[in-house]
């Protein structure tokens, strides 16, 4: 099975539009995160929970932060003599802090998120995939860690599998019931819809991610067989109970999660 669902490759003009856009849109979510950032407002709807990706790339963001700024000053007196050069260097300089900035705020304003719809999957400015609950078939924790710069969407023993990485590692593997097809920003090959049936993703706290799960999921009560031996109304196994021989009923719980 291919995971791109979308194979025709764009025209070169139409490379150019998406660039266009995406640099566009990157520019605003810069600006809105750090808007966020400073009103304390995460992009957390209604109902649902946050959880936080990014402390294995806070150090070199806080290094990249203050290295950037501390250039400013230092080309500024480099170049002051040449007053067009100056308010240049000046204007990128400020420019690239204030990216690097809107970086950091939105990798704290923009968590992955567990609600009763789903969860939305997220990564640093553009990346926000939401899978919803009829789609998934289970979440568990399973790290693992992948070679530098490897592709996004990979097959991994015969599944396509989307892994959103933070320093090449995930921790949550969540397996979807069928093939499903997600967003990725950008155009084929990279970007684009393509067809998945695992996503990877690294969360700084797995067990509570998964914990959510289990309280976002809900099932309609259903009749099903307990007994005093299956207090989680399982399969049945035997019609030696009373309970089986009475026809009692219990609410069908969702699965438990690793």
């Amino acid at each position: 099975m291919t995971a791109t669902a979308t194979t025709a490759r764009p025209t070169l003009g139409a490379r150019a539009r998406s660039w266009a856009l995406r640099a566009l849109r990157a520019e605003l979510a810069i600006y809105a995160s750090i808007a966020r950032a400073v009103a304390r407002r995460p992009a957390l709807p209604a109902g649902t929970a946050g959880f936080s990706y990014h402390r294995s790339v806070l150090t070199i963001l806080w290094i990249f932060i203050v290295l950037s700024a501390i250039e400013i000053p230092i080309l500024d007196l480099i170049v002051h003599r040449w007053p067009v050069v100056r308010i240049a260097v000046l204007i990128l300089g400020i420019w690239g802090l204030t990216w690097m900035i809107g970086l950091l705020c939105a990798m704290l304003m923009r968590p992955h998120t567990v609600g009763h719809e789903g969860i939305r999957a997220r990564s640093g400015l553009e990346i926000d995939v939401p899978l919803a609950w009829d789609d998934i078939a289970s979440v568990e924790i399973a790290r693992r860690a992948d070679e530098e710069k490897a592709p996004r969407i990979a097959d991994e023993h015969g599944r396509a599998t989307l892994a959103l990485r933070m320093a090449n590692e995930t921790n949550i593997l969540i397996a979807l019931e069928r093939p499903t097809v997600v967003r990725l920003p950008g155009l084929a090959p990279k970007g684009g819809d393509h067809l998945v049936e695992q996503v990877r993703l690294w969360a700084e706290d797995p067990k509570a991610l998964c914990c959510a799960r289990s309280r976002s999921t809900s099932e309609p009560t259903r009749a099903c067989p307990r007994w005093d031996s299956n207090p989680d109304c399982g399969e049945f196994k035997s019609p030696a109970s009373a309970g089986w021989a009475t026809g009692a009923v219990a609410p069908r719980y969702p699965p438990r999660v690793a």
